[in-house]
């Protein structure tokens, strides 16, 4: 019998974690940030401590969020600590894990699994593919344009989830070294994520920015897709030719013929139930200004439906990827502290409002909330920025509040940044720096667009 193979020490990571933590503790309790609470200072440290951490690899990145909530708990939340007043303060930075975006991004996680084991994702991709052709560029636009579509009016979560399903065949049938894979699973995840900018009901910070404008110059649906659906057609179609020259290859031929095995009589009733319960949830999420039920209520369908059917069985949920959930409940736990903490006004009044324009402010201010919302959840960096915005906006409050809102919804630099970036994480065909160089062209473009372009009509 073999020896199990010795875990061999990885040195590069080890001495990048510490150096790490050796430039985070300095950084933070070298210079004297004024105003700052010892909480606050102490949610810095981890902040800066876990981007990199993120940002380099050093560990995987749901081990990153591990750590997060564990430092949260030990710094800041154990009773007698710098943040914890109760001997009950620690729990809210675990809470996210039950928070209604990880339930929301479980239904989408389940829909994938269901499709993918009643192959309706093959039969999907079948009927697509000839509609699309075999031009690299053409493939990429349509699946782009579909998903950009969908998040128009429903989760990104599930439209990301239920997308990626569908092209998991095409990207199995390329060559395992293709640079087009990358392509299409970040073009998915763009497209997602811009998508959200072009309706109220896109994004959780639209919204929100809707609701603190009725009180001073109110925004209907359609203007609000006056004002976002040139934005976001324009980012898409820029992203759409930066992925097409940037993962280019030289075959025009991009997947093999009979790309999906033909499907199996005994698989009838499960994809049209599965379809059925696609088009049910998809209805629901797209007509939830209609009826008000939460999206995430709406996700409890098609766990309920395709656990009750067997569709979904016992081995389906533990192949679930729950790494990728820890992943996402560090990044909202990562944003409780900063918020509970005081950080988040802190970094905020840090901003010199008074030498600026509306135009300067309003870029400043979507800069950082682009930045900001790389590390914690964009509505949450929605609540706290978007009101601080308004209150310095007298006269102007459509020309920054708008901008603002759509701003959040370019987070795009880290595997954690939104619900869009995990799940094409979690194919494990990409890595930390794919997202870092588009997410960096997104959060320095749709600041600068969304500024002009809302100042121009309003």
């Amino acid at each position: 019998m073999d020896k199990p193979e010795a875990v061999k020490p990885k040195y590069r990571a080890i001495s990048i974690v510490v150096l790490s933590l050796a430039f985070s503790y300095l950084f933070t309790c070298l210079p004297n940030y004024d105003g700052l609470s010892r909480a606050g200072l102490a949610t810095l440290f981890i902040l800066i401590f876990a981007s990199i951490l993120w940002v380099t690899s050093a560990i995987p990145p749901f081990a990153v969020s591990v750590l997060v909530i564990g430092l949260e708990v030990a710094i800041l939340g154990r009773p007698g600590g710098v943040f914890a007043k109760t001997s009950r303060d620690w729990e809210i930075f675990i809470s996210p894990w039950g928070s209604p975006v990880i339930w929301l991004f479980i239904g989408g996680l389940v829909m994938a699994s269901a499709a993918q084991k009643s192959k309706l994702d093959a039969k999907i991709i079948n009927l697509i593919m000839p509609l699309l052709g075999r031009n690299q560029k053409i493939v990429l636009f349509g699946l782009m344009a579909i998903t950009f579509i969908f998040s128009m009016f429903m989760s990104n979560t599930a439209t990301t989830a239920m997308m990626v399903s569908v092209s998991i065949p095409l990207i199995d049938s390329l060559n395992s070294d293709s640079r087009f894979r990358k392509a299409i699973l970040l073009g998915i995840a763009i497209a997602a994520n811009i998508g959200g900018m072009a309706t109220v009901i896109g994004t959780p910070p639209n919204a929100i920015a809707s609701g603190l404008l009725e009180n001073h110059r109110p925004v209907n649906f359609l203007e609000w897709m006056y004002a976002g659906v040139p934005i976001a057609i324009l980012m898409l179609i820029i992203f759409w030719l930066y992925l097409s020259y940037r993962f280019k290859t030289k075959e025009d031929i991009i997947y093999k013929d009979n790309i999906v095995p033909e499907t199996v009589k005994q698989n009838d009733w499960q994809r049209w139930t599965v379809m059925f319960v696609f088009i049910v949830t998809i209805g629901l999420w797209i007509s939830s200004s209609i009826h008000n039920i939460p999206a995430t209520a709406i996700a409890l369908i098609p766990i309920t439906v395709f656990t009750t059917t067997g569709i979904i069985g016992k081995t389906d949920i533990r192949n679930i990827p729950w790494d990728v959930l820890l992943l996402l409940t560090g990044g909202l736990s990562l944003g409780v502290a900063v918020s509970e903490t005081g950080l988040a006004d802190w970094l905020v009044s840090r901003i010199p409002v008074q030498h600026f324009s509306i135009l300067g402010l309003t870029l400043i201010m979507g800069l950082f909330i682009s930045i900001l919302s790389n590390f914690m959840s964009n509505t949450a960096a929605a609540n706290i920025i978007l009101p601080i915005a308004i209150s310095l906006s007298a006269g102007f409050e459509s020309q920054l509040i708008i901008p603002i809102a759509m701003s959040a919804s370019a987070a795009m630099c880290l595997p954690i940044s939104t619900p869009p970036n995990a799940i094409a994480y979690a194919t494990e065909k990409l890595s930390s720096k794919d997202f870092l160089e588009t997410g960096i062209l997104a959060l320095l473009l749709v600041p600068i667009i969304s500024t002009f372009w809302v100042d121009l009509i309003f």
